[in-house]
């Protein structure tokens, strides 16, 4: 297994705050635990956000460009956090290609560097991280 630590910033954007992000994340899911809809999560994650003072937007619209012009049709963030980071929660058997997809595509709208997918539904919490 070939394991490659990234210390550069460029490719691994925001790192410290991905970290408390996360660690915000490992504190719901660790009081929580697994079997509760997203929307419990989204609202505890809020909570412990407000706590340790990570500023975050819930329930960002995020407007998508074409050809100069925005759409009627938005996307949805769960959270845009240090008003850099995606984070888009689930709570579900396990992460999927679409949910990589759903991300990527919030990414690409807000012109962002980092998003974070975060499933609270399973017994560990996943998480991973997706650089556009």
């Amino acid at each position: 297994m070939n394991t490659q630590i990234i210390t550069d910033e460029k490719q691994f954007p925001h790192k410290e705050m991905t970290y408390k992000i996360l660690g915000c994340c490992m504190e719901v899911h660790s009081e929580l635990g697994n079997g509760f809809l997203e929307a419990v999560y989204q609202e505890a994650l809020a909570i412990v956000f407000e706590e340790k003072g990570i500023p975050f937007e819930k329930e960002k619209a995020i407007d998508i460009l074409f050809r100069g012009k925005i759409l009627n049709k938005k996307y949805n963030a769960d959270f845009l956090c240090f008003d850099e980071i995606i984070v888009e929660l689930k709570a579900c058997e396990s992460l999927s290609p679409d949910h990589i997809s759903q991300v990527l595509n919030y990414l690409k709208a807000t012109r962002k560097k980092i998003g974070l997918l975060v499933n609270f539904g399973t017994p560990k919490l996943q998480y991973k991280r997706i650089i556009f």
